[in-house]
């Protein structure tokens, strides 16, 4: 009898180290060296007597945003799931963080906003590790490439080789060199620009098909110094309905990071574009954001980056009929969501968790990874189905709506209404957005019914 998606999920979020499963492999070959693929090759350095990464950028120890990463001078943190994963895989890892100066924010230290009110506490337990993305990237990269099995290859991958029906090798570039390094086991981490389904197509297999969600949104990520007698509180966010504010912030976040700064993010939809000049978001943060955002902009901007990202995506490679054996993909390769969840980084994590499942269960790697497929659709479908859901409600959103999502939509407004007053709605509510439990725990009939109560009170004052 099949698991449920809320049985494999859970089974998914192990804290457990795993123990290192059978070699099954010569050499393995990671294309991307951020922290899908990095998370990637930690799993494989299991399975493989090699772990080849094969990166574009050099970034050394670097913890300066860099080519590779367009959005790394962007906002970002590790969501309580993804810091279990993150120990799970790396022992001691949050306390590393900490000692190179990253922050760790409990529910005591976070604050969040709905239309401008204070939620009421929610998940106790969750923990959330601060600090920029390089920052975070270095730490994994550090941990990763510690490893005796694992090493960086400074190159640009330009095909794949293929023998019968599986991938055999990977053509690439590097410097003025061209050429192919053979591997037992491929996985393609290379973004949400990844070019595997076009070498695909041009190799005769098929290629995924690709769902796109235009959110058409744009946001602005400043850091500023961090002063003597500004809030305790690490992490703060503030969302917003459409046209509950006058100046187009759809949603603010601001969190403590490495160096004694803070990271401040404001975001809009289409035309509405706040914080394009630390001069705006200074402004904004002091009058239309909670007070946690403007006691924090009191000093002066050290630097401004704005981005713009037109669509959510997902390539299906589960649905594919057709597809090479020794080959999968992870991290934004296979789905990149609306960056105001946050859910990117943890995403990867849980992808990786898939991996490793799949590895250690000795599966039969002349044929196609179907199973690893089917275990990467249930933690894919879980931060997608929410973020989507979220982004296809605002009215310029367009996309495929899935079956029966009126209903869905009404419910999913129901809890997100009453989490802003009722602790534990709030509490299972944080526990679907940090990516603890599976999105299944707010669609029974007592979260619903309970939520309907907290929010018929709520309008009879």
């Amino acid at each position: 009898m099949a698991s449920s998606p809320a049985a494999v999920f859970a089974r998914l979020s192990d804290k457990r180290t795993p123990v290192a499963g059978p070699v099954l492999l010569k050499t393995a070959v990671v294309l991307g060296g951020s922290v899908a693929g990095l998370l990637a090759a930690r799993v494989l350095a299991d399975h493989a007597d090699e772990v080849v990464v094969l990166e574009r950028d050099d970034p050394g120890t670097s913890t300066e945003p860099r080519p590779g990463v367009p959005q790394g001078a962007q906002a970002h943190v590790l969501l309580p799931a993804g810091l279990r994963q993150l120990e799970r895989f790396f022992p001691g890892f949050a306390q590393e963080g900490v000692g190179a100066g990253g922050r760790l924010a409990p529910a005591s230290h976070r604050h969040t906003f709905a239309d401008g009110v204070l939620k009421v506490p929610g998940r106790a337990d969750a923990v959330m590790l601060c600090g920029s993305r390089p920052f975070l990237e270095a730490l994994i990269r550090r941990r990763t490439l510690a490893l005796p099995n694992v090493r960086a290859l400074t190159a640009r991958a330009t095909g794949l080789e293929f023998t019968g029906e599986a991938v055999t090798g990977v053509r690439y570039e590097s410097e003025a060199t061209k050429s192919v390094l053979a591997a037992d086991f491929v996985v393609d981490a290379m973004g949400r620009a990844s070019r595997l389904g076009d070498w695909l197509d041009q190799a005769g297999w098929e290629k995924p098909a690709l769902t796109r969600v235009e959110i058409d949104l744009n946001y602005a990520t400043a850091i500023a110094r961090r002063t003597p007698g500004q809030p305790s509180i690490e992490v703060g966010l503030s969302t917003y309905s459409p046209g509950a504010t006058t100046d187009g912030v759809a949603a603010g976040a601001f969190c403590s990071i490495e160096d004694d700064r803070w990271m401040v993010l404001l975001s809009g939809y289409v035309g509405d574009k706040p914080g394009r000049t630390a001069e705006d978001l200074v402004q904004l943060c002091k009058s239309t954001m909670p007070d946690d955002f403007g006691a924090i902009v009191t000093d002066e901007i050290v630097s401004l980056a704005t981005y713009h990202l037109a669509d959510a995506r997902r390539r299906h490679f589960h649905d594919l009929e057709r597809v090479p054996a020794r080959l999968v993909a992870l991290g934004d390769s296979v789905a990149s969501m609306n960056p105001i969840y946050a859910q990117g980084m943890t995403s990867a994590a849980l992808q990786a968790s898939a991996l490793s499942e799949f590895l250690r269960a000795q599966p039969d790697l002349n044929v196609p990874a179907r199973e690893f497929f089917a275990l990467q659709k249930v933690v894919v479908d879980a931060p997608w189905d929410v973020a989507t859901g979220a982004d296809l409600s605002l009215p310029h959103v367009r996309g495929p709506r899935p079956s029966g999502y009126k209903v869905k939509s009404w419910a999913s407004k129901q809890v997100v209404a009453a989490s802003v007053r009722d602790s534990e709605i709030n509490r299972r509510f944080e526990s679907v957005i940090f990516l603890l439990d599976h999105p299944s725990i707010l669609a029974t009939p007592g979260t619903l019914l309970r939520s309907l109560r907290v929010n018929r009170r709520a309008r009879r004052g």
